[in-house]
């Protein structure tokens, strides 16, 4: 991984977690079983992975 500062970490962890806030919320709009519903499903579980791989990072600061 690139050498990140914390701050810029922590951004991207802040904008990633909006992300995630606004998929959720349009989740339940989508038909299950459609490309959308499991594209947006994928996706999902994508940015909780970088989530924790950001925060595992940040744990580096400490």
């Amino acid at each position: 991984m690139n050498n990140f500062t914390k701050e810029e970490l922590e951004e991207a962890l802040r904008a990633i977690d909006s992300t995630i806030s606004k998929c959720e919320k349009v989740q339940p709009k989508l038909k299950s079983g459609t490309s959308q519903h499991t594209l947006l499903i994928r996706r999902i579980k994508a940015l909780y992975i970088s989530t924790e791989l950001i925060k595992r990072e940040l744990r580096n600061f400490e």
